[in-house]
């Protein structure tokens, strides 16, 4: 005799009290049954079922339901549930198919199937077939029984299907027909609203607008996340604290992933995650490179866990680049930190063959970043030296300063060209004198090696020379970052002196550094009132700059073209210049698109001195929006003086 069915699995799970109603999701489960399959796949917490069962509550149509759990893997246990759910919907299917599943020598599953689609064939209402937690199942019997019924399904049924993995269907299939409708974790996640509704009504919690929001974009709307959090905020009065402080390492998030994710997945994926979990975000070729694993090795596992819907979120429409959700990806690192048994798990060298691969890319500042977190001095100040052109010329000085601010002192003073770079990195960011001090550092090393140094060796520390630093142009670029120093105080004559000795100087320096020292001479000659040789010495800056290639340093120095007009009343000419630079800005080169602000700054106060107040409102937006967008250390200091400068024009 076999065993009884266990009838609480194909009962619809109550809803509990105070649950927060879903409309906008209700309703997309109702249009979706013009089709016929609903695929609901998302991972745990993510409140899957409770949708379903409040759905199936307002619900015109019968709702027969199936909670699947492992022991239905076995086919004929599967299909006793599948019948004796189908005949809580529709009594009088499947007669007799219950005794026949039960025979010792049952016939074949697609011949079982058969009988029972022509069952439902002949029903005169439709109703909705439910298999939760579908993810449980592991077998491909079982999976090609579910591929045959849903291919097969009458009118009468609609099928729906809510796992944490992808479904074994032919998806695409029905996507192109016009047969799938698909809830995701995107779709699935709170939104603000309804975050409010759980946080405050449901779990009993007085949070403000602000709290509520904070917490929401923590979690990412994942609802079991601001579920954790909300038991863990029970009693405390530090509310806002704990919500800064909330993490994949708190106790509850950590229990619940633990038991309901990680140790749910083999031991290969439980490896790959914890591995992969140091990286911000992950495409296959990176993560090959991180593990040593074989060439589209990473892409697989990553295609495997998108459709397991581990907390993967892909970040393009080709499925390339991808993050883990904060939460989860907060969880494996702190797992990977604690757990020293696991293999291969050296942070350090995966943070190292990370730097290595961004670094082979051409990625700078990944590089820099997995090479800080690998704790390797030597590799970050070969990286930050090497990347400094490259990141200063495209506008990325301030994001190169923050890693190389995290070298030890030692590692700095011993390399000249790197205390060289520091020091224009730190005059991009407006510290003076920490630049100036910087620069004595590179002439200290400087002369520790036996190049030309106007300031004494005093340092004890062994110098470090890369092959590939140009040691002979270094005093050029010294005295020109002096130079830009003394202009930055005010001081002129100390420009000119700098920027004099700087050209006067033999040494075989690229002509982009030359043409800085010369239109630092002409920002001389502009603040003693030589207008027209400040114009030329710019002008011809800005062609030095666009011969190199630069084109984001020449469309950025545009608006000193432009200023130059405006001090000698040209007004016209100054607005066809910011026109001039804007129309060359690219639409698609983020680097250089950051010139856009200043130009369009630059506009708006030529419009106000012409009395055009509309389009004084219209530039001025476009230079904010744009500047949000953008890191830029100078724009803040103009857009303040312009804000000043406007409403002190009208006498206020």
């Amino acid at each position: 005799m076999s065993a009884p069915l266990l009838a609480t699995k194909l009962y619809i799970p109550p809803l509990r009290p105070n649950v927060v109603l879903r409309p906008r999701l209700v309703e997309r489960l109702q249009a979706g049954l013009h089709g016929k399959l609903t695929l609901i796949a998302a991972p745990a917490g993510f409140g899957k079922t409770t949708l379903l069962s409040a759905w199936a509550a307002v619900c015109d149509r019968p709702v027969a339901w199936l909670s699947l759990d492992e022991g239905d893997s076995d086919p004929t246990r599967f299909l006793l549930y599948l019948a004796a759910a189908v005949q809580t919907a529709a009594p009088t299917v499947g007669e007799g198919l219950l005794r026949v599943l039960q025979s010792p020598q049952p016939p074949p599953i697609d011949a079982i199937l058969t009988t029972l689609l022509n069952d439902i064939a002949a029903l005169p209402d439709p109703f909705i077939l439910v298999l939760d937690d579908y993810h449980a199942i592991d077998a491909q019997a079982v999976d090609q029984a579910l591929t045959f019924l849903a291919e097969h399904l009458p009118p009468q049924l609609h099928l729906v299907i809510a796992t944490r993995e992808d479904s074994p269907l032919p998806l695409a299939r029905f996507r192109a027909r016009g047969q799938l409708a698909e809830l995701r974790a995107t779709d699935l996640r709170f939104t603000s609203s309804e975050a409010a509704a759980f946080l405050n009504h449901v779990m009993g919690l007085r949070l403000s607008t602000d709290d509520i929001a904070a917490l929401e974009a923590r979690t990412e709307g994942w609802i079991a996340g601001l579920q954790l959090a909300a038991l863990s905020m029970h009693g405390r009065s530090d509310t806002a604290r704990f919500i800064q402080a909330f993490t994949g390492s708190h106790r509850f998030v950590l229990d619940y992933l633990v038991e309901e994710v990680l140790q749910q997945q083999p031991a290969p994926i439980q490896q790959f995650l914890l591995h992969t979990s140091i990286l911000d975000r992950l495409c296959g070729p990176l993560c090959d490179a991180v593990l040593g694993a074989p060439a589209g090795s990473g892409q697989a596992a990553l295609h495997a866990i998108e459709r397991a819907n581990l907390f993967l979120v892909p970040l393009d429409g080709e499925r390339h680049w991808y993050r883990y959700h904060h939460l989860f990806g907060e969880f494996l690192r702190q797992r990977l930190a604690q757990d020293a048994n696991i293999v291969g798990g050296d942070r350090a060298g995966l943070h190292g063959r990370a730097s290595a691969w961004y670094e082979a890319q051409g990625l700078d500042l990944g590089a820099l970043h997995h090479a800080a977190a690998a704790a390797d001095p030597a590799r970050l100040a070969r990286l930050a030296e090497r990347s400094w052109e490259r990141l200063d010329s495209s506008f990325q000085s301030a994001a190169w300063l923050r890693w190389v601010q995290q070298l030890p002192e030692a590692v700095l003073r011993a390399r000249p060209v790197l205390c060289t770079q520091h020091a224009w990195a730190l005059m991009d960011a407006g510290e003076v004198e920490t630049s100036e001090a910087r620069l004595r550092d590179a002439e200290r090393a400087l002369a520790a090696l036996g190049g030309p140094a106007s300031v004494p060796d005093e340092a004890a520390e062994p110098m470090v020379v890369d092959a590939t630093e140009q040691l002979s142009s270094l005093p050029v670029r010294i005295a020109v970052a002096r130079a830009y120093l003394a202009q930055a105080r005010g001081d002129v004559a100390a420009t000119v002196r700098h920027a004099a000795l700087a050209l006067a100087s033999d040494a075989a320096v690229e002509p982009l550094l030359r043409a800085q020292a010369e239109v630092l001479l002409g920002f001389a000659r502009w603040a003693g009132g030589e207008l027209e040789e400040a114009y030329r010495a710019t002008a011809d800056w800005i062609e030095h700059t666009r011969q190199a290639g630069n084109l984001a340093f020449a469309l950025a120095s545009g608006f000193y073209l432009a200023e130059i007009r405006i001090a000698q009343g040209q007004l016209r000419e100054a607005a066809r210049l910011y026109r001039q630079f804007l129309q060359l800005v690219p639409a698609d080169d983020e680097a250089i698109r950051q010139a856009a602000p200043h130009l369009h700054l630059g506009l708006a106060l030529v419009a106000h001195e012409q009395g055009d107040e509309p389009a004084t409102a219209l530039h001025l937006q476009a230079s904010k929006e744009r500047a949000e967008r953008a890191s830029l250390s100078d724009w803040p200091f103009r857009w303040s003086l312009a804000q000043a400068r406007i409403p002190e024009s009208a006498g206020d």
